[in-house]
């Protein structure tokens, strides 16, 4: 029986704690950075590996970022998301384990979710590749039209990366004499590739888009605690009572649905989630805990 009794259980254990002081502190220096216009996600985000901002280094540092300094919103609700779940689920692991095995844990799933975010993004960028090359032997408007709505998601402002896409398509549209294959060309790798400008200034493609957050290696955490705790009732809305496991469930048939739905627009990795919860298991099943039904 694992010993929950007062005294021996930490409600705020040192890896969960520092881990948690660790990524506040890294939203900080992000947001400080920002405003001196040095977005620190080139650095420490993941990158595609074919980025021109790829480095081998962010397969860990990625783990410690969150959201972007230009979106705070958006960026305190990814911090207090991920925190909160490791609090409140990676406290119970690490008094299980203690703290070497749980950061050993945490950091193996961070890893193997990034891997697993790679590879669904070398066939996802590989297929918009192929669909590339094809068009650059079958320049026609038509051709080019196609290639927007099978991979370009339709912008929703002007300042996204995929306007001046749509812009061209509804002005040849309107006046198809006006097409231009170069231009299209042009205009399609440098959505996907990125490009220096007339100032010799790097701008980005979607190639180039960083990947940050803990959710991999939370995910991780909460397949562990589902595993481990199976029935332990969690609160949803702090009112209905439901099983651990079917949390856990219903969040991994949720992730592979929305991975395979591939919305357009949707900027979440959610293989990346799936990948968390696989190296958790493996990791699970090659330490064989026994640990169950122990934690109500």
């Amino acid at each position: 029986m694992t010993d929950f009794r007062p005294g021996r259980f930490q409600v705020l254990p040192p890896i969960v704690k520092n881990l948690i002081i660790i990524n506040v502190l890294m939203v900080l220096i992000q947001y400080v950075l920002g405003k001196y216009g040095i977005d620190l996600a080139d650095y420490l985000g993941l990158h595609y590996w074919s980025s021109h901002y790829f480095r081998p280094w962010q397969l860990l540092t990625h783990m410690f970022m969150h959201g972007s300094y230009d979106d705070v919103n958006a960026t305190i609700l990814h911090i207090f998301s991920n925190m909160f779940a490791l609090w409140m689920f990676g406290s119970i692991l690490e008094n299980v384990w203690g703290p070497k095995r749980f950061l050993t844990f945490y950091i193996i799933c961070g890893l193997g979710a990034a891997l697993c975010h790679l590879g669904v993004l070398t066939y996802d960028y590989h297929t918009i590749e192929r669909a590339f090359d094809f068009y650059q032997n079958n320049a026609t408007l038509d051709q080019y039209e196609l290639f927007l709505k099978q991979h370009v998601p339709y912008p929703t402002a002007l300042n996204e990366p995929e306007y001046p896409l749509w812009n061209l398509h509804q002005q040849w549209s309107n006046d198809p004499s006006t097409f231009n294959i170069n231009g299209s060309k042009s205009v399609i790798y440098q959505y996907l590739h990125g490009g220096y400008n007339i100032n010799h200034q790097y701008f980005k493609g979607i190639f180039d888009e960083a990947t940050v957050g803990a959710s991999g290696a939370v995910f991780g955490v909460l397949f562990a605690f589902g595993y481990l705790f199976p029935n332990t009732l969690l609160y949803l809305y702090f009112m209905i009572p439901i099983k651990a496991k079917w949390v856990v469930g219903a969040y991994a048939l949720f992730e592979l649905y929305a991975g395979f739905q591939n919305a357009h627009g949707d900027k979440i990795a959610h293989f990346a989630h799936i990948g968390g919860m696989i190296f958790a298991f493996i990791l699970l099943k090659i330490w064989g805990k026994k640990v169950r039904n122990n934690f109500y």
